[in-house]
């Protein structure tokens, strides 16, 4: 009841009226809890085992066509996402989204050459993948190698009337694409696996926080060391041997660092390398600046000297 407080968005004040359905809402135990919990005498006027029958006949109604003048909602008990960098739980559909409903988001390669990514479909709320509930998984084969980053890889959930998950990834480069179909009696757990999956989130939030953190950090690091090795490679001879070994002695420090659990010494030598890039592409785009004023100004002063006068002139004899 207090979950669906806290997702509706609403305290007690906000429900006007309360109806128990399904026929344990007869356990005077539980009537208690509610009439505690919501602060109100709940409505006793309908059969709880008779409406959830009319219910299931509606909504066959609903799904088969027959009935048009009825519309009924239903949502997603957990969220859906994928496993990304670190073992994160990447959520694409939340939950409590209504269905039918589809979603895409654009993910990448991790590693320079990689040809082919893994796709783990999980669902539930914990902040890391091996925490929630899988579903399946499917690789994606083919990807042209290329440096890591550059790949576009296409990640669709849609999830029809009827509760079927269809999850598809696409390599946009080569429209190369693989899918999972997913059934509601593999993706939708009990309501006790509900509860506790909704508890443990709340009950690890705080730890779960941290872990999140501290991964979302070292991806940050990874990605700065790969930026900086990959910048040195494309300014080539442009970039003084005093700088690239100011940065090639912040990347090592960066990478000792990575070996650690100190966060803080991770986001100390972090910062030091991208200020050390940041300086030298700073002095390398000044130098380009100046070059080309100077050039600007040789070929002004050339042209300058090339202008033909015209003047007027009396021979004497």
């Amino acid at each position: 009841v207090k979950q669906a407080l806290a997702d509706a968005k609403l305290g007690p004040d906000g429900i006007d009226h309360v109806l128990l359905v399904g026929g344990s809402t007869r356990v005077p135990l539980v009537q208690e809890t509610v009439k505690k919990v919501l602060k109100k005498e709940p409505d006793k006027g309908i059969n709880p085992d008779e409406c959830v029958a009319l219910g299931a006949a509606i909504q066959a109604g609903v799904l088969t066509g027959e009935t048009k003048d009825v519309l009924l909602l239903d949502v997603t008990p957990l969220s859906l996402g994928i496993e990304t960098l670190g073992g994160i739980a990447t959520k694409l559909i939340e939950r409590n989204t209504t269905i039918p409903t589809r979603k895409s988001q654009i993910f990448s390669t991790a590693a320079d050459g990689q040809t082919s990514v893994e796709i783990h479909v999980m669902q539930g709320e914990r902040a890391l993948a091996k925490d929630n509930f899988t579903l399946g998984r499917f690789q994606l084969t083919g990807i042209p190698p290329a440096p890591r980053g550059i790949p576009q890889i296409e990640v669709t959930f849609d999830i029809d009337a009827n509760g079927i998950v269809h999850v598809s990834a696409k390599d946009l480069g080569t429209g190369n694409e693989q899918s999972i179909t997913i059934k509601p009696q593999d993706s939708r757990p009990s309501e006790a696996e509900i509860q506790r999956m909704m508890d443990d989130a709340k009950k690890f939030e705080a730890d779960d926080q941290k872990k999140r953190e501290e991964i979302d950090l070292r991806n940050t690091a990874d990605t700065a060391i790969f930026t900086a090795e990959r910048a040195m490679k494309d300014a080539g001879e442009s970039i003084e041997a005093a700088d690239k070994e100011k940065i090639e002695s912040a990347i090592a420090d960066l990478k000792k660092a990575l070996e650690g659990d100190d966060l803080d010494a991770i986001k100390q030598k972090m910062d030091a390398l991208t200020e050390a890039v940041y300086a030298v592409t700073t002095k390398m785009y000044q130098q380009a600046q100046a070059a080309a004023a100077q050039q600007q100004q040789a070929e002004g002063a050339a042209k300058k000297d090339d202008t033909v006068v015209d003047a007027d002139y009396e021979v004497k004899e």
